[in-house]
């Protein structure tokens, strides 16, 4: 890890004022700042102020930016004034490569000024001050912090543990319903014209931010993916440790790679399944409860690069970390939930069918970009010898191993269950 030069402050192209771009100079700030912030925001009153910060203690788990918890106290206690924080910097000073993710925040703040609208259509951590330095990308975003255990509210799920995960049916009909309705809600045309100032379409852009794949170079990665697979079959299902069906996978690999344009052009050029989507509404990225009559219920966290994409993107965005059988079992069900919760927010119909192989076509792209996993399983795993199998309890302090491994196996089940080679054949019905 090597540091980047540190800065303090910056000032927000939204409300135009200057906010600390790390806790150590949030801390500096003091109540005075928050009081400034919350009030320009609208999430404080203008008699109203924050008296003293209680707690501000590093968040140290995941993701790119530093991330903080606060606690603070206010002259007058109110409705929806939560006095537990969480703060999510942009950028993080001492590690270039986290600091190198800092790209994601942008849309992320637009998405949580967006979402103080009252009619916003899925639940969200209530957000007290967001702004960003779109010169420098600092920025910072302090909302509401989720009580997980507390109350109704489900302890939080870890990704890529769902042998753990009660009801996992329940969990992401919840979740995919949810996904639905912030795209049916934005096709209908309810959250006004921002979104298309905020988060415009470009194909071409989002077509020319995929580079070319080096064919060489992926051959030789998908080879070696193949492998790892076959020299630790323990870790993986039995139809995808099977020989005939790698030899398969890295000899279609290649023709995926020289079809991308193409493809892409194919997934984001259907207007229908275009809308504003959250990118990964995985398990992690949600929080659960029970309302009083045992329906299960979840709210989104993590909206980094939130913008329109293909529904499909977002569908596999939410599920593609799940364990297979879900997908095996479950799919159809939960495209058609999908279908019908976009359609009764007021987006077009659509058909389970196409929005199936939408899907499929995004799957095998991203099955492409999986080649890293096993040097990143093996740099937290020596010997995956030492597992039993990809439920071991090795796992669960190793994120990264597990979650490259889980998402390998969803993405190359999807592939062997649902014959994705049949999307490269000349009579494919995509290419008519």
């Amino acid at each position: 890890m090597t540091q980047t030069m540190i800065t303090d402050w910056a000032r927000g192209d939204i409300f135009g004022l200057d906010f600390p771009a790390h806790p150590e100079a949030l801390q500096g700030a003091g109540p005075e700042f928050l009081t400034r912030t919350f009030r320009a925001s609208g999430a404080l009153a203008a008699d109203n102020r924050v008296t003293r910060i209680t707690r501000l203690d590093e968040w140290r788990l995941g993701g790119t930016g530093v991330k903080a918890l606060l606690s603070v106290e206010y002259e007058r206690d109110a409705p929806g004034l939560a006095r537990d924080l969480f703060v999510k910097f942009s950028r993080n000073f001492h590690d270039k490569v986290r600091d190198s993710g800092s790209y994601h925040m942008p849309s992320e703040v637009r998405l949580a000024n967006l979402s103080r609208d009252p009619d916003f259509p899925v639940a969200v951590p209530k957000c007290f001050f967001a702004d960003i330095e779109q010169a420098t990308l600092t920025g910072v975003i302090i909302t509401e912090r989720i009580g997980y255990g507390q109350g109704a509210i489900e302890p939080h799920h870890p990704k890529c543990m769902d042998h753990l995960l009660p009801d996992p049916l329940a969990h992401y009909s919840s979740l995919v319903a949810n996904l639905a309705r912030l795209s049916g809600t934005h096709r209908s045309g309810r959250l006004g014209k921002t979104v298309e100032r905020d988060f415009p379409f470009d194909l071409d852009m989002l077509v020319a931010r995929r580079p070319p794949f080096d064919l060489s170079l992926l051959v030789k990665r998908i080879g070696r993916l193949a492998e790892f697979i076959l020299q630790y079959p323990h870790l993986f299902p039995a139809h995808i440790a099977d020989r005939a069906f790698l030899a398969e996978f890295c000899a279609a690999a290649p023709l995926v790679a020289n079809q991308q344009e193409e493809m892409l052009r194919f997934l984001y050029g259907r207007p229908d399944m275009i809308a504003l989507c959250h990118m990964n509404a995985n398990i992690d990225n949600a929080w659960f409860w029970r309302e009083p009559d045992g329906a299960l219920r979840s709210g989104l966290i993590d909206w980094g690069s939130v913008g329109q994409i293909s529904v499909a993107q977002s569908i596999w965005g939410c599920i593609g970390a799940a364990e297979p059988e879900t997908h095996d079992r479950h799919l159809e069900k939960l495209l058609e939930l999908f279908a019908a919760e976009y359609a009764r927010a007021g987006g077009p119909l659509l058909d389970p069918g196409e929005l199936a192989q939408h899907l499929e076509m995004h799957v095998m792209m991203s099955a492409l970009h999986m080649t890293t996993a096993p040097p990143a399983i093996l740099r937290e795993l020596p010997d995956p010898h030492t597992a039993a199998d990809r439920f071991d309890p090795i796992f669960t302090e190793r994120e990264t191993a597990r979650v490259q491994l889980k998402v390998t196996i969803a993405l190359l089940n999807m592939w062997r269950r649902r014959d994705l080679g049949q999307h490269l054949r000349a009579e494919a019905s995509w290419r008519r």
